[in-house]
C-alpha cells in the first residue's frame, strides 16, 4: 500500500467515525437542508439531464429532491454497476449511468445491496449530462474526493462533461484530500450549510 493509499485509509476511518456519531434527527434535518439549498442554485434549475444516486447510510439523502425533479420533467438516471464483461475479465468494473422512469418499478437492489436502475433501463450517456450529484467519504475546497476505495466513479466521472458536485454533511470537508492520477474532482460542493463553486 502506497503512502497516499495509507493516507486515505486513515481519513476514511477519521470521516467515518465523524458521520457515525450523528444521531437520526441531525441527518434528516441536515438531508433536508442540503436539497433546499440545492434548489435554489441555478445550475441545479437549468439541469435537464441530471445524474443522481440512491443514499446509503452516512450519506446526504438527496431522494426526495431526485423525485422531484423527475416529476418536473428533468431526466434521471442513477449509476448500475458494471462488471468486467465476458472475455475481459482485465477491464475495470466500473458505474454506468442509466435512465429511469419509475422510481417503482425502475430499481432494484444491485451489486452492493445499493439500489440501482433494473437491466431493462437504457443506458444514459456520459457526456449527455448536465448535472452529477456524487457522494463521497470526503472532500476538500480544492475539488478533491475522496470515495469509499475502489474507483467506480472515478472511471465514471472521467467522462462526464457537465456540472459534478458532491455531496456531504459539513462534517466530510477536511483541509486536503489526498489524491492519485486517477482521481477525478468535482466543480461545486454542496452541503447542509454551503454551496460552494470551484
Amino acid at each position: 500500500m502506497s503512502s497516499v493509499q495509507t493516507q486515505k485509509l486513515v481519513l476514511r476511518n477519521k470521516i467515518r467515525e465523524r458521520v457515525r456519531a450523528m444521531d437520526t434527527p441531525s441527518v434528516e434535518a441536515a438531508s433536508r437542508d442540503a436539497c433546499s439549498r440545492l434548489t435554489r442554485q441555478p445550475r441545479w434549475q437549468a439541469a435537464r439531464t441530471v445524474l443522481g444516486y440512491a443514499p446509503i447510510p452516512g450519506e446526504l439523502d438527496v431522494w426526495p429532491l431526485l423525485i422531484a425533479g423527475l416529476n418536473a420533467g428533468k431526466r434521471l438516471s442513477l449509476p448500475r454497476f458494471v462488471g468486467p464483461s465476458i472475455g475481459k475479465a482485465d477491464a475495470p468494473a466500473s458505474y454506468v449511468p442509466c435512465e429511469i422512469v419509475s422510481p417503482e418499478k425502475d430499481l432494484c437492489p444491485g451489486q452492493f445491496g445499493i439500489r440501482e436502475p433494473a437491466q431493462w433501463c437504457p443506458q444514459f450517456e456520459l457526456n449527455r449530462l448536465d448535472f452529477t450529484l456524487v457522494p463521497g467519504v470526503a472532500f476538500d475546497l480544492q475539488g478533491r474526493r475522496l470515495g469509499r476505495g475502489k474507483g467506480f466513479y472515478d472511471r465514471m466521472l472521467a467522462a462526464v462533461r457537465g456540472t459534478i458536485c458532491g455531496v456531504a454533511f459539513d462534517e466530510q470537508i477536511v483541509e486536503e484530500v489526498p489524491i492519485e492520477p486517477h482521481d477525478t474532482r468535482v466543480n461545486c460542493i454542496l452541503t447542509p450549510t454551503r454551496w460552494i463553486e470551484l
